[in-house]
């Protein structure tokens, strides 16, 4: 047998064949020697298969089979990373380790891998650190402007093919948290101040992840909702509140998805960590929504061994700290932490591993496909672009009429901008502002080699004179524009983990900016790429301005397809627009000074000081976001669900259908494109529940994204979830229908509902 499988592991040549044969001969010389023993049976060749290994067993049993086989030290070892790794310069890296956030070492002697995890909020960080290549999606709160669930699943999968690409399998992404501070360095990353509509989007992200054998993971959770004194923020709320906003947006998440994982966050809430808070993790998420995935904390999130471990933290991350390595193994010897808390604890690791395949189905190491990467990447910003101004008609472009344009600020002669942090992807052939070698730096704004200038060239015709200037002097810059037909200034705002803006207003004198170049130049256009909302004092100066966000790898691409109208815009916003920081139910970002960057040393200091840094979220209550602008009649810049089209919607003839014993609630009406060209329309459901309840305010119930040709009509229907109807009992710990009327309303934005109508729905 060792001569033919010499000969067989050499190649085909003659020449290597002679050689190859004369090696095999020489290498089983000895043992043709002796005499030949009989030939055992294949079967017995072979080891007997491992009982786990067996995919027809449930998730759980082979789990189970699995958990009984290892050793108390084995168990330990699955509980907790391996170390900082790659993200700290000099700490060790672990064999094994794919350089990416964290890793966990497999147990080999019972077929269980490593898990290698990955930061991928809008695409897979620190590529460049391997020579590799990953696509830059749109921001996820950019995502979510498109209210397409099929395109939050797109958004997924296309993290989830090129992490398997890239040999890890498990994503740390999924931001969920509320925009309840609009200021927040990190709302980029997440969805909606809506919990409906952050959790259904957020929740089919996702599932697009775990469609390509990846584990997925949903986070902060919860009330991360700020970066200044994260680490030590007590973050204060009632409970119906929090299951009501929240923990409703995780909740609704969760149940789309079932992730592997839950990433619990570094604040207090209500007075615990939130990575060792009971009510949160046992209470709620493992008992009331029957969670069967596992908890991580974030990174450096564990503050203790025995009250994490009984509170419901499940995996310790990064695992230096020591918290649930030999910390946990002695507290298990000693009864402190029962052996059935730690092998529930692995079982949940384990059954997640099983449930996604990575077990079965490892991934397969493969060259990531930029091109269909940006092509996804592109598909999701056109359908994300808002727009939100268009005095006159400006827009679209005509391309037979534009004569001239220039193009001022943003760096839009080489690229678009990113989000910071670890949501930070590396740029191809380096930060187009300056391309130099190596990965992303921390805390330096990145941009991707996507030129608007260059694709604003390509749709224009031939022979229009179109020139950019930097637009770091107004008063150049609106020379500039007054020579041209048009000015189109591009505004950017650069946000990043570890640390939030201080106002509203553009960073970096941009609205001294726009104002002047708008005083130059009547037509002027402005683009935004912003990680969140921003005051906008030049709106009624300016002609149009196009929401862009961050735009991903085919942001110029899709912001020229809409200037020119190529494509028709169709994005809402998932967010509320505030006029001023005063209209806030925050008008200060709480903790924040001139001395609190770097998540609010000064208002937070270090992570074992006494928790007397609170955030009061009773302040606004459920009012959060849109709500708290109507409760408190504000009319805000541009209002929540708000978006433009270059075509016309009507909306007629509602009816609610309220037939609980066979299918619930549901509405129909019928919605009709008016205009002269094919357009899409977010049609939109807003409820307010009867004055029982104590909610003074609409919010969203349903939604549906409607393409439309011109002149075309649809009979839309849309079902109303039970849930979205119900507010929380504390007393009952369950969901119930308030007594009398509900109502109703239909239209395009939260601010823009023609259709209505009262039922009561509380015997339904």
């Amino acid at each position: 047998m060792k001569f033919f499988r010499a000969v067989a592991s050499c190649a085909l040549s003659c020449a290597q064949w002679i050689a190859c044969i004369s090696l095999a001969l020489g290498h089983s010389g000895a043992a043709r020697a002796q005499p030949r023993k009989p030939t055992a049976p294949q079967s017995a060749q072979q080891p007997p298969q491992q009982p786990w290994m067996n995919p027809t067993l449930d998730p759980d049993t082979r789990a189970d089979l699995m958990i009984h086989e290892m050793t108390l030290d084995e168990k330990i070892q699955l509980v907790h990373g391996a170390g900082w790794g790659v993200l700290r310069a000099g700490a060790p890296v672990a064999q094994g380790h794919n350089g990416g956030a964290g890793f966990v070492p497999g147990i080999p002697r019972l077929h269980l891998p490593d898990i290698n995890l990955a930061d991928s909020a809008v695409g897979i960080r620190m590529a460049a650190l391997q020579s590799r290549y990953a696509t830059l999606l749109p921001s996820v709160l950019g995502m979510s402007a498109s209210w397409d669930p099929d395109a939050a699943f797109l958004y997924g999968s296309v993290i989830g093919r090129e992490l398997r690409d890239q040999g890890f399998n498990m994503s740390i992404g999924g931001g969920v948290d509320l925009i309840r501070e609009p200021r927040n360095g990190r709302n980029f990353e997440y969805s909606s101040e809506d919990p409906i509509l952050s959790g259904t989007m957020v929740g089919q992200l996702a599932l697009g992840v775990q469609s390509n054998h990846i584990m997925g993971d949903i986070k902060h959770y919860v009330l991360n909702d700020q970066e200044t004194g994260r680490n030590t923020l007590n973050a204060i709320i009632d409970p119906r509140t929090l299951r009501e906003t929240d923990l409703l947006a995780f909740q609704i998440a969760i149940g789309l998805a079932h992730p592997a994982g839950v990433m619990c966050s570094y604040n207090h809430v209500n007075g615990d960590y939130a990575c060792e808070n009971d009510f949160t993790l046992n209470q709620v998420l493992k008992h009331d929504w029957d969670f069967k995935g596992f908890v991580l904390s974030d990174w450096g999130g564990t503050h203790s061994t025995v009250k994490a471990a009984l509170a419901g933290l499940d995996m310790d991350q990064p695992g230096d700290d020591n918290f649930f390595s030999e910390p946990l193994k002695q507290a298990v010897l000693a009864g402190q932490v029962p052996q059935t808390r730690l092998d529930d604890m692995v079982h949940r690791i384990v059954r997640s591993m099983f449930v996604n395949d990575i077990i079965d189905h490892p991934p397969i190491r493969s060259v990531v496909d930029p091109f269909r990467g940006r092509d996804d990447a592109q598909k999701i910003e056109e359908e994300s672009l808002v727009l939100l101004q268009n005095t006159g008609g400006i827009l679209p472009l005509s391309v037979a009429n534009t004569r001239s344009i220039a193009i001022i600020g943003g760096h839009a002669d080489v690229g678009i901008l990113s989000g910071g942090g670890s949501a930070q992807v590396d740029a191809p052939g380096g930060n187009a502002i300056d391309p130099r070698p190596g990965p992303s730096i921390w805390g330096k704004a990145v941009y991707f080699p996507s030129s608007p200038l260059r694709y604003i060239r390509e749709h224009a015709a031939p022979g229009t004179n179109i020139t950019y200037d930097a637009g770091t002097n107004p008063t150049q810059a609106a020379k500039a524009a007054a020579s041209a037909q048009l000015a189109i200034v591009f505004a950017t705002q650069w946000m990043s983990e570890g640390q939030d803006a201080a106002s509203l207003s553009l960073p970096d004198k941009q609205d001294t900016l726009i104002a002047a170049v708008a005083a130059a130049n009547p037509d002027t256009i402005v683009v935004l790429e912003n990680g969140g909302p921003v005051s906008m004092p030049w709106a009624p100066n300016v002609k149009a301005i196009l929401e862009s966000w961050y735009p991903g790898i085919g942001g110029a691409q899709a912001i020229a397809g809409i200037l020119f109208g190529r494509v028709n815009p169709s994005g809402k916003l998932p967010v509320t627009f505030a006029a001023a920081d005063a209209d806030l139910s925050h008008p200060h970002v709480t903790g924040l000074t001139e001395r609190s960057g770097n998540n609010g040393a000064d208002a937070a200091g270090s992570r074992n000081q006494p928790r007397d840094f609170l955030v009061d979220y009773n302040v606004e209550g459920m009012a959060v976001g849109y709500r708290w602008f109507q409760q408190k009649n504000i009319k805000p810049l541009f209002p929540f669900g708000f978006g433009l089209s270059y075509t016309h919607f009507t909306y007629s003839h509602l009816k609610v259908d309220s037939d609980a014993p066979t299918h619930g609630t549901s509405l129909s009406f019928d919605l009709r494109n008016t205009g002269a060209q094919l357009g899409a329309e977010v049609a939109e459901v807003y409820i307010t529940l009867p004055a029982s309840a104590g909610e003074p305010f609409r919010k969203l119930a349903a939604w549906k994204r409607v393409p439309l040709a011109a002149g075309a009509t649809q009979r839309v229907e849309m079902p109303l979830d039970p849930l979205y109807l119900s507010i929380f009992s504390t007393v009952q710990n369950a969901w119930i229908r308030p007594a009398g009327d509900t109502l109703i309303e239909v239209g395009g934005s939260s601010a823009d509902l023609p259709l209505r109508q009262s039922l009561n729905l509380a015997t339904h």
